[in-house]
């Protein structure tokens, strides 16, 4: 086989994959009103969806707070549990699984999305360079506020009564993101959390924020369904850490401690929908955890089967996500055990818009 690690077996807590390709997280913006998953959505993740093979689901928002691109689907009203159902059937009908991914925004929104035309929040008002997707398309993001710490308190509840709706919708896991430059993340960096409270200053109280979290999603799902996605040395949403090393190392360290289904992490070379070329090429992040961290390790970041099989070989990596690949081959897993032509993506058609750029790209079979 040409990519034997790949497509060989694995077990992630209670579940067993017939394969290594991972379908990234994906943010789409093609929910109906109301944030709520519609038929187009239930038929996109059903295309992608292979027997044993995992799927994470779209950046999901636990909060009324937390959009930052009109569009995007959430889970904070029980409401949008029957769409999110929809979804899940169709993925479980192919034999599939699939992983919800929670977040939040925070300063990466703007007044329009926000209950009653309020600042977005974030751990501190910081100026920074961001854009938001609102009715108006890509605008750039409104002056935030820094949110008291019962507000903080409250969102962690948001994040759990996310996920207990995810449950109820018939998810498989949960992957909490804590990457991105959204609200966890931001929290995390020092770059853009000054607070001098119980949750800023040193890296331990920067981290409080995700391992709240982590701990109270874990308290619905089991850690063995719960996982974390990071991206150390990420930059996009205008991130920046004066000891990036030694800030992902304790949050891995820390994130070991409670035995999670894997912990996702992009590769730096990652900005946005696109690869920057003037960072390192190699999956420094994952070389880097893979030293702090005995757990599973999901890596993502421009990787084809080559590159993906060497990290599996390596050790530094159990799975591999891809994203534009995916978007654009529903059939990705098994175009690249065969070694099958790839269909290119369109960029144009990644965020928002109709069934084109979503639903209509051919499988192999079909183009063949």
């Amino acid at each position: 086989m040409k990519h034997p690690m790949l497509f060989s077996p694995l077990h992630i807590g209670p579940h067993s994959l017939s394969h290594r390709v991972v379908m990234a997280p994906l943010t789409r913006m093609r929910s109906e009103p109301g944030d709520r998953p519609g038929a187009l959505m239930a038929e996109y993740y059903s295309q992608r969806a292979t027997p044993g093979g995992l799927i994470i689901s779209e950046a999901t928002v636990v909060s009324e707070t937390g959009n930052g691109y009109l569009g995007s689907p959430g889970l904070y009203d029980d409401a949008q549990i029957p769409g999110w159902k929809t979804v899940t059937d169709a993925v479980h009908a192919k034999g599939g699984r699939i992983f919800l991914q929670l977040f939040h925004a925070g300063r990466q929104s703007h007044s329009d999305m926000q209950p009653g035309g309020a600042q977005p929040v974030a751990p501190s008002a910081v100026d920074y360079d961001g854009v938001a997707y609102t009715a108006n398309g890509w605008v750039p993001s409104t002056p935030h506020r820094a949110l008291g710490e019962t507000e903080i308190e409250a969102l962690v509840e948001d994040f759990r009564r996310a996920a207990e709706r995810g449950l109820l919708a018939g998810f498989d896991g949960v992957e909490i993101h804590g990457a991105n430059g959204y609200l966890i993340d931001q929290f995390l960096q020092d770059g853009s959390n000054l607070r001098t409270d119980a949750y800023g200053g040193s890296i331990p109280r920067r981290a409080r924020f995700l391992l709240d979290i982590t701990r109270a999603v874990s308290s619905v799902w089991g850690s063995e369904r719960v996982a974390v996605r990071l991206g150390p040395s990420g930059s996009f949403g205008d991130m920046k850490d004066s000891d990036p090393q030694a800030l992902f190392v304790y949050v891995a360290e820390q994130l070991a401690t409670l035995k999670l289904a894997y912990l996702h992490l992009i590769e730096p070379r990652v900005l946005g929908n696109a690869i920057d070329v003037s960072k390192d090429q190699n999956p420094v992040a994952a070389q880097l955890i893979r030293k702090h961290y005995d757990g599973l390790i999901m890596a993502a970041g421009g990787f084809d089967g080559q590159s993906a099989e060497a990290i599996l070989q390596a050790g530094d990596a159990n799975l591999v996500a891809f994203g534009r690949d995916f978007i654009a081959n529903p059939d990705l897993p098994e175009r690249i055990r065969h070694g099958l032509p790839l269909n290119a993506y369109d960029r144009d058609t990644f965020y928002g818009g109709t069934a084109a750029g979503f639903t209509d790209y051919p499988f192999y079979s079909q183009s063949a």
